[in-house]
């Protein structure tokens, strides 16, 4: 199993706490205590999960012009008309990705094209599902334009334990789908915006796998 850069430090960090907390408490207790064992075995099961979280996936990608991919692992939370205030200014289908805990969270770019716009915003950490999330938490906001001219914005999302985006694009970037462009460290949100006429290729609930899952299809 692979490993993703950005867990290197939190995962060492885990290993050393651990480890420490092991000692003390075999120093502090006597042999035989179930505590130690206990305290082990419960060690071992937070080291993997954690080791889990940053794991990287190998996936066979069939890319597109046309097709827009799941920028990540998920379920599917939102898919609605909304009008976009920040860069469209006008209505959009938003299609919203929940990632869980358990899920794999690198980022990838959702379609192939130049970055048009990119925006860092500092901010609050509700709950990735609350409504508000998407405007008023930590976020980045990422304009792709395809070969066709048509724009698609993605917006990486902070929740109230995802307090660490990490991003690996800038403007004027030549991205390829599928590629990773960033991560969101312990579960999050992703919105993607797309053009009203696109054909909507997901319903709600359903999962998404990142890079692979078409969530909708542009018209030429």
């Amino acid at each position: 199993m692979t490993l993703h850069r950005e867990g290197y430090t939190i995962m060492a960090v885990t290993a050393i706490v651990l480890l420490l907390i092991n000692a003390g408490i075999n120093y502090l207790l006597p042999d035989g205590y179930w505590i130690p064992r206990i305290t082990l075995i419960a060690s071992i099961i937070v080291f993997l999960l954690v080791v889990q979280f940053f794991r990287v996936p190998s996936r066979v990608v069939h890319k597109s012009d046309t097709q827009i991919v799941a920028p990540c692992d998920g379920r599917v939370v939102v898919i609605e008309e909304v009008v976009e205030t920040e860069y469209f200014k006008g209505p959009r289908r938003q299609i919203s990705i929940f990632m869980s805990p358990l899920n794999v969270h690198i980022n990838w770019n959702p379609i192939s094209g130049v970055i048009q716009y990119f925006k860092y915003h500092p901010g609050l950490y509700l709950v990735a599902w609350h409504p508000k999330s998407s405007t008023d938490n930590e976020r980045t906001t990422v304009v792709i334009r395809n070969k066709e001219g048509i724009d698609v914005l993605f917006r990486q999302i902070a929740g109230a334990a995802a307090r660490r985006i990490r991003w690996y694009v800038k403007e004027g970037d030549k991205v390829e789908q599928s590629t990773e462009m960033g991560f969101i460290k312990f579960g999050s949100r992703v919105d993607i915006f797309v053009p009203l006429d696109a054909d909507i290729k997901v319903n709600l609930q359903d999962k998404t796998v990142g890079s692979i899952t078409v969530l909708a299809e542009l018209k030429a």
